[in-house]
């Protein structure tokens, strides 16, 4: 994909979507963080479903923390990997309470000291909550940027870092929700929906128009 169809690819998906938001709920920095950390190899649908009771009994560190492992794990046991994910939210939550009085940082190195932190979660919320101008890679973004010659890459570092140069500034914050979502419903694993794909006539892999 050249810099100028990488142009009109975000520029077509912005139009489209003007204001891209995360389908995951939350009403705070910590809620975001929780349900990211949640989304783990589970559906935005399931991680939403739990946390709608979970946030109501605990919406902050010390709350969750007040809750315990075995009331976190009443209310997420819907969700896949629940009692790690459980025990990961209890000691990041025990982490933020101890050490940054209750909030979530905003740098990367100290949100990827937290419990079950990667790269991918610490990005989102970096993006999310403070405005960074990341690029959380998950399996969506990783078959998009390959599939349409976007940010070709072997790795979920080398297509975040090919992303980090491909995507046009002016599109750069928002850039990971239009992939995101682009993936989910439009470019999807199996069977790609090319025939409504607002975006084939900029991409690598569309069918080849009719002659």
């Amino acid at each position: 994909m050249s810099p100028t169809d990488i142009e009109a690819f975000f520029a077509k998906l912005k139009a489209d979507n003007p204001q891209p938001v995360t389908e995951l709920e939350y009403t705070s920095v910590f809620e975001l963080l929780a349900a990211v950390l949640l989304s783990a190899q589970a559906t935005d649908v399931s991680v939403n479903k739990a946390t709608r009771t979970l946030f109501l009994a605990a919406p902050t560190p010390a709350r969750m923390l007040a809750l315990g492992i075995d009331g976190v794990e009443a209310h997420i046991r819907t969700i896949g990997l629940y009692r790690t994910k459980a025990r990961h939210l209890i000691e990041t939550s025990r982490h933020l309470v101890d050490r940054h009085g209750g909030r979530v940082p905003n740098t990367r190195a100290a949100l990827e000291l937290l419990p079950g932190v990667g790269r991918k979660t610490a990005n989102v919320v970096l993006n999310c909550a403070f405005g960074d101008e990341t690029m959380a890679v998950d399996t969506h973004i990783f078959r998009v940027a390959n599939r349409t010659g976007l940010a070709p890459g072997r790795t979920v570092t080398e297509v975040e870092e090919g992303l980090l140069r491909r995507v046009p500034k002016a599109y750069l914050a928002d850039a990971h929700h239009w992939l995101i979502l682009h993936g989910r419903y439009v470019c999807k694993a199996r069977k790609p929906l090319c025939e409504q794909c607002a975006v084939s006539h900029w991409c690598d892999a569309a069918p080849a128009p009719p002659r």
